[in-house]
């Protein structure tokens, strides 16, 4: 059995990468530890590489139609990850998840209609619509003793009304980090099929479960949920090609596949370029056991950053994810606000972590930190953590 190396420092400068090249735009200055943006700071699986690079050494890189295995290869993964047995003609390429949103937007509502969505959750959820259009719905989440969060089915029954027409749900949730329980998305499925209400889950982070959970899809979980939804997932998150913008999207609905397929079809969307069925064949088909390393190193991640904070910072807890590489910092307790709190981890620790109110004004007092990093680079963000703390506290 091949070790994966989760520790050796990659050095992304010069790449074009996100995290180094807009930190200056983002933060004011460029010399921060960026634990922000959403991806990883390991090497991209050599399976997946090589697999391109393979591809690369033809000399024409043409037009090319969707590999045979492309759509058994995505269905093969979802029913023994997620035990959910998904037909090839569910499946569409689609060009990007965000994008997704704002397709399934653009393609099924109308001028009037509302969206409605769970915050504190991924900014584009919100963005997306009001960009286009659309006013946002908000349903908040219910925060628990624990730290974590439930779904607030009351407060959903009084903010709904006719005009909803759309339901955005992140599942595993981000930022939170949430699995949702088949009780609460059978619920949900339910709700929104008595009110005729789409529902979008964005399962982006679903083979990315520590700690023993399950993820769940949603589609899955009654036939009421597979009647109103359209399931958008990629191998991006799991295997750090989000650039390669491997994206899909399953609708078992006939009428709601044949609406929005056809729509894609139509515009010229659905189609994949060249590299990502090739990136997501390799990742699927090869990518298990690298999955099960990462998951492994980025667990014993989350331990150690969750540790150090209550051991060493007493004002900032942070939520241990059910899913994915983020963290939720809880850091009402340090009494900032959340200018300052902010000023604090850039002025002062030197780190570039995401605003908690990016994701709502339920994130007043949090921050999200990545910890999809070689260890060091974790080790050094928390002794500079540790250091701000003690002289500002």
């Amino acid at each position: 059995m091949k070790k994966y190396d989760f520790d050796t420092l990659v050095d992304r400068r010069g790449s074009g990468d996100v995290k180094h090249a807009a930190m200056q735009q983002t933060y004011g200055r460029d010399d921060l530890i960026g634990l922000w943006v959403a991806d990883m700071d390991f090497a991209t699986p050599d399976f997946i590489v090589d697999a391109i690079r393979e591809r690369l050494e033809h000399p024409v890189l043409g037009y090319t139609v969707e590999p045979e295995d492309f759509r058994p290869a995505i269905v093969d993964w979802i029913a023994s990850h997620h035990q959910w047995e998904v037909k090839p003609e569910w499946l569409s390429y689609i060009p990007g998840i965000v994008k997704g949103i704002g397709l399934v937007v653009n393609c099924f509502l109308e001028k009037g209609d509302k969206v409605i969505i769970q915050p504190p959750v991924y900014h584009p959820f919100r963005l997306i619509p009001e960009n286009n259009g659309y006013e946002v719905v908000f349903n908040p989440l219910i925060e628990q003793e624990d730290g974590t969060y439930a779904m607030d089915f009351e407060q959903l029954e009084r903010i709904c009304d006719a005009s909803c027409k759309l339901f955005i749900l992140s599942n595993p949730h981000n930022p939170a980090g949430l699995v949702w329980d088949k009780e609460t998305l059978q619920k949900l499925a339910r709700f929104c099929h008595a009110r005729n209400i789409l529902v979008i889950s964005d399962e982006i982070h679903s083979d990315m479960t520590l700690y023993g959970h399950k993820h769940i899809p949603f589609a899955s979980v009654c036939p009421e949920a597979a009647e109103i939804s359209i399931t958008f997932g990629a191998p991006s998150k799991t295997f750090n090609i989000p650039g390669v913008v491997s994206s899909y999207a399953v609708v078992p609905d006939a009428e709601l596949r044949e609406k929005f397929f056809g729509w894609l079809e139509a515009s010229e969307l659905a189609a994949p370029g060249l590299f990502p069925p090739i990136a997501t064949i390799a990742a699927y088909r090869n990518g298990e056991e690298w999955r099960r390393q990462m998951l492994e190193y980025v667990q014993g991640n989350v331990d150690y950053v969750a540790d150090f904070c209550a051991a060493h910072l007493n004002g900032i807890k942070a939520l241990r994810p059910q899913a994915s590489f983020l963290v939720w910092l809880d850091c009402r307790e340090m009494g900032l606000s959340q200018e300052a709190l902010v000023d604090f981890f850039v002025d002062k620790a030197h780190l570039a972590l995401n605003d908690g109110t990016a994701f709502g004004k339920e994130g007043e007092g949090f921050m999200r930190l990545n910890v999809a990093s070689p260890r060091s680079v974790l080790e050094k963000a928390m002794k500079q953590l540790a250091e701000a703390y003690a002289q500002t506290i």
